[in-house]
C-alpha cells in the first residue's frame, strides 16, 4: 500500500512539475499584456503615428509601429517555439502588417498575439523547455524556453520606448497612474 501510494505521489509531483514549466512564462506575458495593451488604447487615435523628431530619433518606429513590432515578434518567436508558421500575416520582417493603421486594429493585433504567446508558453514542459528549434531570425537554433522568454523581455523593451512617446504627448501610462 505504502509503495503504491509513494508511486502515485511521485507521479503526481512529476506531472505537476511538467505542467508548471510554462506557467511562469504565461504569467510574465500576462503582465506584459496588462501594461502594453492599455498603453496603446490610451494613446489618442490621432497620435498613433507619433514618432519623436527632435534629437537622435531619426528613422525610429512610430508609436503604432512599435505596437505592431511587438505583436509581430510575439508571433515569430512563439510560432517557432511551437514548431509552426505564424497563424496570421505578420507582415514583412518584424514590422507587422502594413494594412494595420488604426489604434483599434493595432490593439487587436497585439491582444491576439499575446493570446497566442500565452498558448505557446502553456505548451512548455520541464521536458521540452530546453529543446532546440530553428531560430525565427534565420541563424542557428534556440531553446523553446529562450524563445518564450524573449517574447516577454522584448515586449517590455519596446514598452519602455512607447512610454516615452506617450509621455511626450501628455499621456500618463495606465500602469503608472495612481490606483
Amino acid at each position: 500500500m505504502f509503495k503504491t501510494l509513494s508511486v502515485l505521489l511521485f507521479a503526481g509531483c512529476a506531472f505537476a512539475q511538467s505542467q508548471s514549466a510554462g506557467r511562469i512564462f504565461e504569467s510574465q506575458l500576462r503582465t506584459a499584456e496588462s501594461e502594453i495593451v492599455p498603453l496603446v488604447e490610451a494613446m489618442p487615435a490621432d497620435k498613433i503615428d507619433f514618432a519623436p523628431t527632435a534629437g537622435e530619433f531619426k528613422g525610429v518606429r512610430t508609436f503604432g509601429e512599435q505596437g505592431k513590432h511587438i505583436a509581430a515578434v510575439l508571433y515569430m518567436v512563439c510560432s517557432a517555439a511551437k514548431g509552426e508558421k505564424p497563424p496570421v500575416d505578420i507582415g514583412k520582417g518584424e514590422n507587422g502588417p502594413d494594412n494595420l493603421k488604426t489604434r483599434e486594429q493595432i490593439a487587436k493585433f497585439m491582444k491576439d498575439a499575446f493570446t497566442y504567446a500565452r498558448a505557446a508558453a502553456a505548451s512548455l514542459t520541464a521536458e521540452n523547455l530546453t529543446e532546440m528549434v530553428p531560430s525565427p531570425f534565420g541563424q542557428g537554433k534556440m531553446a523553446k524556453g529562450a524563445l518564450i522568454d524573449l517574447a516577454t523581455w522584448h515586449s517590455f523593451d519596446h514598452y519602455g520606448q512607447m512610454v516615452v512617446y506617450a509621455r511626450m504627448n501628455g499621456i500618463i501610462p495606465p500602469a503608472s497612474r495612481p490606483r
